[in-house]
């Protein structure tokens, strides 16, 4: 289950997003989503409800794509305006991909590019152009079934979604279930347009410093990662990609794979030996 509030101005926009963002934990598991109910908060003395009929009809085209079958929802008057999706998916018991399993020498993919949350940022401020916009909303609203696909054929030993923790965050989180050491090469990672120069200029969501603060400390930065760079590396993501170990053989041609079926995929590191428990950005 996952919702929020709009990342966009557009609400049809803002509903595939959000029911995008809501699938994403379940293909990130292995599993196939199959169904979804609505969940709504929206202020009926504010907003005219042709908002409310837009967004909840953007989060169906998405679902309708994705072949899962809308059952139901809850809405409540709300102050904020707020939309997602409880999703329910199947997944064989013993085909469940955990946070966990990342091995030494695997590699480590990444399925979008980072920047979500710095250009939706620069975009409240009113300082976002039309084409960093665009980019970030058609990757926040590209569903991630086609990567789950293929990555489960690379036979995945751990896999994420890149949600709002950042990259780092998430990374993190596998790093301490599988007890081993993860190292990002920063300059691989794949970025939208304009984000490292609305990050340079300091246009920033406020869940990028939480994130640093709560996750620096796991963290080894190596001296040629900017400033910039790194703050994109924290940036909290809406519907972002997922993030998969995999054994190192695999990990040209399934990303090479991912590539021809559209999916703007990165091998960005590794699983190593030592330091174990640590992240490594280089």
């Amino acid at each position: 289950m996952d919702f929020f509030t709009p990342v966009v101005d557009d609400p049809f926009v803002f509903g595939q997003i959000a029911a995008a963002n809501a699938l994403s934990d379940v293909y990130a598991m292995g599993g196939r989503p199959i169904c979804a109910m609505n969940l709504v908060g929206f202020p009926v003395q504010k907003l005219d409800i042709a908002v409310l009929r837009e967004i909840l009809r953007g989060g169906s085209t998405i679902l309708r794509d994705a072949g899962v079958a809308l059952v139901g929802g809850h809405s409540i008057d709300d102050p904020e305006l707020k939309f997602g999706l409880s999703v329910t998916g199947l997944v064989h018991p013993k085909r469940v991909v955990t946070k966990g399993g990342a091995r030494v020498g695997d590699a480590l993919v990444l399925t979008k590019p980072l920047g979500t949350g710095i250009i939706t940022s620069a975009h409240k401020r009113g300082q976002a152009s039309a084409e960093a916009l665009q980019a970030a909303s058609d990757s926040m609203r590209a569903l991630n079934r086609t990567a789950a696909a293929l990555l489960l054929e690379g036979e995945i030993h751990a896999c994420t979604d890149i949600t709002g923790y950042g990259l780092i965050g998430h990374v993190c989180e596998m790093l301490e279930d599988s007890g081993v050491g993860l190292a990002i090469d920063s300059a691989a990672v794949p970025l939208l347009p304009e984000a490292l120069r609305y990050a340079q200029l300091g246009l920033k969501p406020g869940g990028l410093g939480r994130n640093r603060a709560y996750r620096a400390p796991l963290v080894d930065v190596g001296p040629a990662v900017s400033a910039e760079l790194l703050d994109v590396l924290y940036d909290p993501q809406t519907s972002g990609g997922l993030f998969a170990a995999l054994p190192a053989a695999r990990a040209a041609d399934v990303t090479a794979r991912l590539r021809a079926a559209g999916v703007d995929a990165a091998v960005v590191g590794e699983a190593v030996a030592e330091p174990v428990g640590r992240l490594v950005v280089r």
